[in-house]
């Protein structure tokens, strides 16, 4: 009619395509400003994992979280049989308490009467041995993987941890990749292993630290 005004519509679908184009171009130029200007680079990093590993974590996960129930020391009997199971050697009367988390079943080795206490962490991506008559105490963390921190996209570095006969690592205790604890050892409450420790001596500090020789009482 007389004097009506047509209207335009905004061609928001346009505008909008063109806002993503250009935020894709931004952040793209900002990763190679940062990348440029850093010398570690996580972008490239890849998993180093065989397609064999990666299977087996992926059919345990469902079943780890049973480890971690807040049950009884009385279902010790299905959670190492679970373990079992799933790879674990685990010798006669091992008490594991719940709240318990292992990575890789198959890569742990336990001896006969041993415990594992309530909140222990096994990440034991390589092998973790523990001795016959040996107690790893709460929260305590047994790290059997750590990060090569002079490569660029820090490459995972798998070393396995031997901790013998008759040994007790004390509550919130952690031991580091490549440590052997020898027969014997008592690990300090809240200590960091981080190299051998010597037979039949208490340890304890961070980094631990030889305190004294542990006598028994006959």
């Amino acid at each position: 009619m007389f004097g009506e005004r047509q209207v335009e519509t905004p061609h928001f679908g346009s505008s909008s395509s063109f806002l993503v184009q250009t935020t894709e171009l931004w952040a793209v130029e900002l990763a190679s400003k940062v990348r440029g200007s850093l010398k570690v680079d996580l972008l490239r990093t890849k998993s180093g994992w065989p397609l064999r590993v990666k299977a087996m974590r992926a059919a345990w996960e469902p079943f780890s979280w049973l480890l971690r129930l807040p049950l009884g020391k009385h279902f010790s009997v299905i959670r190492v049989l679970l373990l079992r199971i799933f790879g674990a050697k685990i010798g006669s009367r091992v008490l594991v308490h719940g709240g318990v988390r292992v990575w890789c079943p198959w890569n742990l080795r336990v001896g006969d009467f041993s415990a594992i206490a309530w909140g222990v962490e096994i990440y034991n991506l390589a092998s973790v041995e523990i001795g016959s008559m040996t107690v790893v105490s709460q929260y305590s963390y047994l790290c059997a993987a750590t990060h090569d921190f002079q490569s660029p996209v820090l490459d995972l570095t798998c070393i396995p941890i031997v901790i013998k006969d008759q040994v007790w690592i004390a509550a919130k205790s952690t031991v580091l990749p490549g440590v052997t604890i020898e027969q014997g050892v008592v690990v300090g409450a809240c200590s960091v292993v981080t190299r051998n420790v010597p037979a039949w001596t208490v340890v304890a500090g961070n980094p631990a630290r030889v305190l004294r020789a542990r006598e028994m009482m006959v």
